[in-house]
């Protein structure tokens, strides 16, 4: 029991963060959006203010919902909340606590005749993450305003998935009035759905890989993180086993802190010679744990 845990710790943890976050069963039930205070509080991952079970707030969403309003400019609160869990964690977050990420993790394991490493295209589809943080996320929302000065969510509008699969899904079946005033921009968000649905079987994590512009801001802090990964050079053969294992096909042994790592942890348990550890747990600290004497 005790090995299984530890195999299985990180979808553990996702789980209980899922659960943890969207708690409130009377919004799944009604087809209602909790409006309590704990809404005014900000998650770490994805986890979206139109979830009938959402207990917090997406930082993206919150962030959008702030610079869209005529009367604001800038959320200092967002900002800072970003910046404090970029410094500690890093996208540790996007691997262990983003209840999107647990849905495109348990997809991959659904057996596919042949499982791809990353897409056709991946050195510049990578980039288009970026591009979604400046553009649909910043810019837009403050240049593109109606004529009292308001602006538009249009990442959550236009593009976010986890918002159709955990809000937009669950309202419209709880409440069927909302289905005869449904538009063609949820058909499009529906149609988007299905795509990375689909794709996290074949490769994983094509949302993370390259659209989620919480996934760039977090990997922009991956190598200063207070939790980040390092190579013992004098332990480290260069065997590629730790790129090989990687779900991300990251050469951790050439680039422990990369822009693109989730943290999942598989590299080190897979190396051969311990040589890769974080600064949270060292080397030795890790083999006393896996010999369960620690």
């Amino acid at each position: 029991m005790v090995k299984w845990i530890r195999n299985h710790i990180r979808n553990i943890v996702q789980i209980c963060f899922t659960a943890l976050t969207n708690g409130y069963a009377a919004g799944f039930v009604k087809g209602t959006i909790y409006k309590g205070d704990f809404k005014l509080i900000c998650v770490p991952g994805l986890n979206c203010y139109s979830c009938p079970g959402a207990l917090g707030s997406c930082p993206i969403g919150s962030f959008q919902a702030v610079v869209t309003s005529r009367n604001h400019f800038f959320s200092f609160y967002v900002v800072g909340f970003l910046l404090l869990f970029g410094a500690l964690l890093g996208r540790f977050v996007c691997g262990w606590l983003c209840p999107f990420g647990l849905v495109q993790d348990l997809l991959h394991k659904i057996p596919f005749p042949k499982k791809l490493k990353k897409l056709p295209g991946d050195r510049i589809l990578k980039f288009l993450k970026y591009i979604i943080l400046i553009g649909f996320v910043v810019i837009l929302p403050i240049t593109v305003v109606d004529l009292v000065g308001q602006g538009q969510p249009w990442f959550c509008k236009y593009i976010c998935p986890s918002g159709t699969l955990f809000g937009g899904i669950p309202l419209i079946a709880a409440n069927p009035s909302l289905q005869s005033a449904l538009s063609w921009l949820f058909t499009w968000k529906m149609v988007l759905l299905v795509i990375l649905l689909f794709l996290s079987v074949v490769v994983y994590r094509p949302f993370c890989r390259y659209i989620c512009p919480l996934g760039a801001v977090y990997s922009l802090f991956n190598p200063i993180a207070f939790y980040r990964y390092t190579v013992k050079k004098d332990k480290c053969t260069g065997c590629k086993a730790c790129q090989s294992d990687c779900p991300m096909y990251i050469p951790v042994y050439k680039t422990p802190n990369s822009l693109e790592c989730i943290r999942c942890g598989k590299c080190k348990n897979t190396c051969p010679h311990q040589a890769i550890c974080s600064s949270f747990l060292k080397n030795d600290e890790s083999e006393k744990i896996k010999r369960g004497n620690f």
